[in-house]
């Protein structure tokens, strides 16, 4: 029996442990929508904790939308997990290398990401709410005062070696063993990106993507005058490794650039078991592997997911990763861990932009260094997993039936997929005129694909506003 007195740390942990277990029970349908949970007084009794404890218990239970609150009654079973949509098809895709192509659509979609009469679902990052401004600002102001000249020169070319050996320390998170000699400091994971792909192929090669992806590798990749060849992604369980041991040959892949934890449109985790087979057969066939790690950091179980970094033992796998989504978006810092390929990719940087900005990369090196970035990282994955439930919801309850969604166990992205008569362009047209923004399915494919399927991202904080925005589209496909 847990005693009744609890330290502050104490009472933060009970509180989530007693939830997780009536979480559990909820799942595993022992008890069903409409069932009525102890009492806040007998669940202290019972549980041997406190009334303020059990009070937290059935209020976090509350913010995640599985039980209710209702006046002069108790707390009730609001929701299930069981109860909800069916997940995604994993749709074939067309076995040919072809050029990317973009269209009008991008435009369309990000024509303004900062407009206050937006509800902007398409927007794949965190809430400004959900960042820790003041600590950053902080952090900043302990930047200038502490440099000799302001921040006001170029850096390393390779980086601001105390942020190197700090992006250092988080590889130990994932299964790496890193030193600040491995890292460099880009502006953004597009950049780091852009620059591993320049190192590794020239014009006309073919590159193995999963399907869909994010749309903004169809840019680079047709800047730099690459084909793709779309290898098809299971929504829980990433790409399928056997389609992609067919094509390495019949495609001559130059290089994969995929996206294994939690990749954005569909939230998809590479299973690690996979990962390592991933790496394995890559290296067997002599292909580098561009990983992706953006959100690695954004999971919502109880460990972080491993890199197919973590596997490599050829320097065939190159990293890239950025604190863009989940600490400061407009800061624009972002790395990459490039093994055999490391000096190529500086003479890259030093040839498109010599320094990455000075000043937030002191920044968020001593944010780091305090010890804020895993507290922050902390509350940010709480409030990621509560927000993606209340979306889903939300569209279990206000989208037609016949409508699957993802569940993904990390990242910003939900996926959902319609009836196959659908066009979600059209449906993104319809709702811009209700101040609403979706990232239709089309943009993720650079085959045109997924014509009935669109991206909703759940940065934003459940609001009734939220609410009532997923209630309009689910009434604009209602009416389609």
């Amino acid at each position: 029996m847990k005693t009744l007195t609890e330290s502050p740390i104490e009472t933060d942990h009970l509180y989530q442990e007693v939830a997780e277990r009536i979480e559990r029970l909820i799942e595993r349908k022992a008890l069903k929508v409409g069932d009525k949970l102890l009492s806040v007084r007998t669940l202290s009794k019972e549980q041997g904790i406190s009334l303020s404890t059990a009070f937290q218990a059935y209020y976090h239970l509350e913010s995640k939308g599985l039980v209710e609150a209702r006046p002069q009654s108790g707390y009730y079973v609001k929701f299930s997990p069981t109860h909800m949509l069916d997940i995604p098809t994993c749709r074939d895709s067309t076995e040919e290398a072809v050029p990317v192509t973009i269209d009008e659509m991008i435009s369309s979609v990000y024509n303004d990401l900062r407009s206050d009469k937006l509800i902007n679902f398409s927007l794949g990052s965190p809430s400004s709410e959900l960042l820790p401004a003041a600590k950053l600002n902080k952090a900043v102001t302990q930047a200038l005062r502490n440099s000799s000249d302001s921040c006001l020169g170029y850096e390393h070319i390779q980086g601001n070696v105390q942020l190197r050996k700090q992006i250092a320390r988080l590889s130990f998170n994932w299964g790496g063993t890193l030193s600040e000699e491995d890292v460099v400091v880009t502006a953004g994971c597009m950049e780091a990106l852009s620059f591993c792909l320049k190192a590794i192929t020239t014009p006309g090669d073919a590159v193995a993507i999963e399907s869909p992806t994010y749309f903004g590798i169809f840019q680079v990749m047709e800047s730099l005058g690459l084909n793709v060849v779309e290898i098809p992604t299971n929504p829980s369980t990433g790409i399928d490794l056997d389609r992609l041991e067919s094509s390495i040959k019949k495609f001559n892949i130059k290089a994969c650039l995929f996206v294994p934890n939690f990749n954005n449109p569909m939230g998809s985790c590479l299973p690690d078991e996979k990962k390592k087979k991933l790496v394995e057969l890559l290296t067997k066939n002599n292909v580098p592997l561009i990983e992706d790690d953006i959100y690695g950091e954004l999971y919502f179980g109880k460990t972080r997911p491993r890199t197919c970094k973590s596997f490599d033992k050829k320097g065939m796998v190159i990293q890239c990763g950025s604190f863009s989504k989940s600490l400061a978006p407009g800061y624009r810092i972002g790395w990459v861990v490039p093994g055999k390929f490391k000096d190529k990719i500086i003479r890259l940087k030093r040839m498109n932009n010599v320094s990455t900005n000075t000043l937030a990369q002191v920044a968020i090196a001593n944010f780091l260094a305090n010890g804020r970035y895993e507290l922050h990282l902390r509350h940010l994955r709480k409030a990621l997993h509560t927000q993606s439930l209340r979306y889903i919801q939300a569209v279990t309850e206000y989208f037609p039936e016949g409508t699957r969604i993802t569940r993904p166990q990390g990242g910003f992205a939900l996926w959902l997929e319609l009836d196959k008569k659908i066009d979600t362009y059209k449906i993104h047209k319809r709702a811009l005129k209700h101040g609403i923004g979706i990232a239709p399915g089309q943009i993720f494919s650079s085959q045109g694909q997924f014509e009935n399927c669109f991206r909703i991202c759940f940065g934003l904080p459940w609001t009734d506003r939220i609410e009532q925005a997923i209630k309009t589209l689910g009434d604009l496909v209602k009416k389609y």
